[in-house]
């Protein structure tokens, strides 16, 4: 069965001048960032309102009404560090050459008692929550913030708001109709409250081969598509160029290599330069590479060792593998946050991968409940108990339309984790700048957050010998071939009419420039913004990489169907690549990277061939694609990536360049 990939949702433009103001990131010489956060409300008053907890969608003119007073909906009160600047500082001395504290974190333990909020204002608050009616989910060991649930009804009285539904995205989605508030004695607890369902439309990162993501438009006129065959009938090749098609003169060729079956491990370990590794016995032994996403695979085990006896690979062991997941019966909003079956196969895209390049690491999934606070939990329980030292997270939402109150939440989260020397892992995105959903152009956050490190795409051939035939941006435009009169015919002018996903990344609407990109990425890109990528790795479904799956045929039940292989890309496989080749780099350098970017560009002042730098090929690279399930065939013409841009050095499709452990190896022993 042929399984369209789960269908990114839209967000619309925040109101940048705002958003900018209140949460821009300080370019300290002491700190990478500071989140400023509003001050706390004076006690004189009742109630205090809660500001940034309105997204911009929640407009009259979306407005279909209040909801119903039995809807079930879920919040979060985010709890303000007990030491923000502190925190920072903290996470920037440990993350930085040079300083004294440079790879020397603190525990989990004594970060919470230095920075995380008290337990007993986190019991204040979520005892006034318990005592107005509402069932406290999920409080951190941290205390960082407090997941709550209950019927609107309760939630408008105890947040003094009327929460309406909005047509947004083409969803009806809840929403506060006016600013929350709370008693002044919570009020000033808190940072901030979270209570719209925006949240919930956090997507996996993936783009399965042949299907296209539903921001992709056309970018010319489309004439009407014949039906008439063309002949081409372009067979899938398991390395590049085992098969060629004949096609329409194109970029002086009428023969062009054909797409990628799906590279196998052994391929992607050959190309990444790790193979004679495994054969020296550094194989991520003694690593721990968490992974999270959304609900649970019921099959991820068996399909793992049925993929990796496909291959000749390890099996999963106890050793190699674990999992802290919510029982099916606690997994919530599955609707909005699009099924179980939805992130089945970004979880086993993300395990897979993994094991592939790094086979005796150690892989812990954790699983959110949902796509909202289930995803920050799962963070917390990583983080609190140190339980990984790599997390990649190939989630994100549309651009960074994103309530300031939960992006403020997220942000403590990543720079409690650069403080522990736990490195975060972002996929950047696969809609390109975002603008077709948008409006305007603006990289994906979290992936945008400077305290993460994002990975943008490449596409990536790889040869009959497993080397590197080529490696560009992944940006893919399609032109269906079409018969006519006098021939087979494209149905635009070249590169096509259909951009059908690229790497996400881009100036920032909210970020202040690190300090660590300041001199390395240049003032055109960045106009004094934290711009995106950091990284790149292969992302393109065109040239992708082949996983093993028996796919989820009822989210009630979590019946599966048979095993069967599929070919996924994104930066979903990107940003677990790159955290599997860092395991390899800590396991032979005996290092931990910790929180990687300053020392990633640190590095690259140093020595910028330590990177692959991803330039525009000197001549377009095109390969010929035919549908397994329509049978129509295109041609995909590749670096083509909406404004962004491949470019020599730094550039906001692949950052500082592709991937390789050589490279990482450099960063290790700075």
């Amino acid at each position: 069965m042929h399984r369209r990939p789960p269908t990114p949702r839209r967000t619309t433009p925040p109101t940048t001048t705002t958003r900018t103001a209140a949460l821009a990131l300080t370019a300290a010489a002491c700190t990478i960032g500071a989140v400023v956060f509003a001050a706390g409300p004076a006690d004189a008053a009742t109630r205090h309102a809660l500001p940034d907890s309105v997204p911009a969608w929640a407009t009259a003119s979306n407005d279909t009404g209040a909801v119903a007073a039995d809807t079930d909906v879920e919040g979060e009160v985010y709890l303000p560090l007990k030491n923000q600047a502190g925190a920072e500082a903290l996470a920037t001395a440990v993350s930085t050459p040079g300083t004294a504290r440079y790879r020397k974190p603190l525990t989990p333990a004594a970060w919470i008692a230095k920075f995380a909020p008290t337990k007993a204002d986190a019991d204040q608050v979520t005892g006034f929550l318990r005592a107005q009616g509402l069932s406290i989910t999920a409080v951190p060991a941290s205390h960082e913030f407090v997941v709550f649930r209950g019927p609107a009804s309760v939630v408008n009285s105890v947040l003094g708001t009327s929460l309406h539904t909005y047509r947004h995205a083409q969803r009806t989605l809840v929403a506060p109709s006016a600013a929350p508030s709370l008693p002044a004695s919570i009020a000033g607890l808190v940072s901030g409250v979270s209570v719209d369902q925006g949240r919930l439309l956090t997507h996996p990162e993936l783009v399965q081969q042949g299907e296209l993501p539903a921001s992709s438009v056309p970018t010319h006129g489309l004439r009407q598509q014949a039906t008439t065959p063309t002949g081409i009938q372009a067979q899938c090749s398991k390395y590049d160029g085992e098969h060629t098609a004949t096609v329409p003169a194109a970029y002086g060729k009428t023969s062009v290599h054909t797409f990628a079956c799906g590279y196998v491990p052994s391929q992607i370990r050959s190309a990444y330069g790790v193979d004679t590794l495994a054969k020296q016995g550094v194989r991520g032994q003694g690593q721990t590479v968490a992974i999270i996403d959304a609900y649970a695979s019921p099959t991820i085990v068996h399909d793992t060792n049925t993929y990796s006896a496909q291959n000749g690979e390890p099996q999963l062991t106890s050793a190699t593998f674990e999992q802290r997941i919510p029982s099916p019966s606690e997994f919530t909003d599955q609707v909005l946050c699009q099924q179980p079956s939805g992130w089945q196969g970004e979880e086993t895209l993300d395990v897979q991968s993994v094991h592939a390049v790094a086979p005796s690491a150690k892989i812990l999934y954790v699983g959110g409940t949902n796509c909202g606070g289930g995803l920050d939990v799962a963070m917390s329980k990583i983080l609190d108990q140190g339980l990984a030292n790599l997390i990649s997270n190939s989630y994100g939402d549309v651009g960074e339309n994103v309530p300031l109150s939960s992006i403020r939440g997220q942000v403590n989260l990543h720079i409690q984790a650069a403080g522990e020397g736990i490195g975060l892992y972002f996929s950047s995105g696969d809609n390109g700048d975002e603008s077709a959903s948008l409006g305007s152009a603006q990289p994906d956050f979290p992936a945008s957050s400077p305290w993460v490190t994002a990975v943008g795409g490449t596409s990536l051939g790889i040869g009959k010998t497993g080397k590197k035939t080529f490696e560009t941006g992944w940006g893919d435009v399609l032109d269906q071939i079409v018969a006519s009169p006098r021939g087979n015919v494209y149905s635009t002018p070249l590169p096509g009419g259909i951009v059908a996903g690229g790497a996400g990344g881009g100036q920032s609407t909210l970020f202040d420039q690190p300090a660590y990109q300041k001199g390395v990425v240049p003032a055109s890109l960045a106009n004094g913004k934290r711009v995106s990528p950091d990284l790149a790795a292969l992302a393109d479904p065109y040239t992708g990489f082949a996983i093993g799956i028996r796919p989820i045929t009822d989210d009630t039940t979590l019946a599966t169907g048979d095993f069967q292989n599929e070919t996924y890309g994104g930066t979903s496989l990107a940003s677990p690549l790159t955290a599997a080749l860092s395991a390899l780099v800590q396991e032979s350098t005996h290092t931990r990277l910790g929180f990687a970017n300053p020392t990633l560009y640190a590095t690259y002042r140093a020595a910028p061939s330590a990177f692959n730098d991803v330039r525009p090929p000197s001549s377009p690279i095109a390969l010929a694609y035919t549908s397994a399930t329509s049978g129509k065939d295109y041609l995909v013409t590749l670096d083509h990536d909406t404004s962004l841009t491949t470019a020599k050095g730094y550039d906001d499709v692949t950052g500082l360049g592709a991937v390789s452990f050589a490279g990482l190896t450099q960063v290790a022993r700075r």
